[in-house]
């Protein structure tokens, strides 16, 4: 019975993926429906064959209305405060009339499969706001497939009309590093009062980082945070200078009692003003579609490669030659890529 049932779920699942035509879709979302959207983010996310070329018509139409909007990276280690953050600074936008679209990879176990969805548990005010578009996405087995989903869910955002998109990571790896390169505006939120507040954080992380903000500035914790603001900016100035000529900014700010977020989004506008002015702004998106040129047709290699059934045969068959130490791993891998190449 329990099987029926899910049979049952699936064939559900595939004739409502079904019936989102691209056209039909595309012309929803333009008008403002969000549950097409929602569909055509879903539409995005599946691996299935038939639904990645609906998703890719999909993804075409949207692009020359894609593009306006100011997309923020925001991340930092758990508990930092970024739901809160979010909620409070999303706010802020919506006071100015713009659209917000908040895109929030979750962590998924890769024993269970589980992921957190509880993003929109988590920031109630903004959840229900008609201005507001809130979609977590669990971040599945790899980061890459997970890059091409959010990069193709921004597009979708913008075609919809939303003007900030904001993109929560997990803040605990590589997910950084791949979000940075879809965003405008990458912002690390970093906690005082944890020990040395410069072993909390990866190196590489501070070099991307567009600007720091110290959470959680508040009670008793407004003078720790005040020290770990001072940390952060002498570390700083030890990195080399930005690319695009902008310096990052140390802020503090308390998410919860609305102190300091303001200027947050004073910093954004300066820093999206500035590189406007210089002419970085958009030759760097447009280094970021030829980066993500590459990342695609990567992913595309790997997924005809581990989707291929004679390939995963030969693979476990030699997997069992370096088992028995009859190849090292880059004869194996070598033995592979020529079988490859020659299917």
């Amino acid at each position: 019975m329990k099987k029926k049932n899910i049979d049952n779920w699936i064939k559900k699942r595939k004739e409502h993926l079904g019936k989102n035509v691209p056209d039909q879709l595309f012309q929803r979302m333009r008008k403002g429906d969000m549950s097409a959207l929602s569909s055509g983010i879903t539409l995005v996310e599946s691996v299935n064959r038939e639904h990645r070329e609906n998703a890719n018509e999909l993804v075409q139409q949207c692009l020359p209305y894609s593009g306006k909007s100011i997309r923020i990276g925001i991340t930092g280690v758990p508990g930092v405060g970024k739901s809160t953050f979010i909620e409070t600074f999303g706010k802020l936008f919506v006071k100015q009339g713009k659209k917000v679209a908040v895109l929030a990879v979750d962590p998924t176990s890769s024993i269970s499969g589980g992921s957190i969805l509880g993003d929109k548990t988590r920031m109630n005010d903004l959840s229900v706001d008609e201005n507001v578009f809130i979609r977590p996405s669990p971040a599945g087995d790899t980061l890459g497939g997970v890059a091409r989903k959010t990069r193709e869910s921004i597009l979708l955002c913008e075609a919809a009309g939303f003007d900030v998109i904001l993109i929560e990571t997990v803040g605990v790896g590589q997910s950084e590093t791949i979000v940075k390169n879809m965003v405008d505006f990458f912002l690390l939120l970093m906690l005082s009062g944890a020990g040395d507040e410069l072993q909390g954080i990866k190196k590489g992380i501070m070099e991307m980082a567009d600007a720091v903000v110290i959470t959680k500035a508040d009670g008793d914790n407004i003078l720790t945070a005040k020290t770990a603001a001072r940390e952060y900016k002498n570390a700083l100035h030890l990195f080399p200078a930005n690319s695009k000529g902008w310096i990052p900014q140390v802020l503090t700010i308390s998410a919860i009692e609305n102190k300091g977020v303001e200027k947050v989004l004073a910093l954004i506008d300066s820093f999206h003003q500035e590189l406007i002015e210089k002419g970085f702004f958009y030759s760097e998106r447009r280094e970021q579609d030829k980066s993500w040129l590459s990342e695609n047709l990567k992913e595309m290699i790997l997924s005809d490669f581990f989707s291929n059934e004679k390939m995963m045969i030969e693979l476990d068959r030699i997997k069992q030659l370096v088992n028995a130490g009859e190849l090292s791993s880059y004869q194996a891998a070598e033995k592979i890529y020529k079988y490859y190449k020659n299917d």
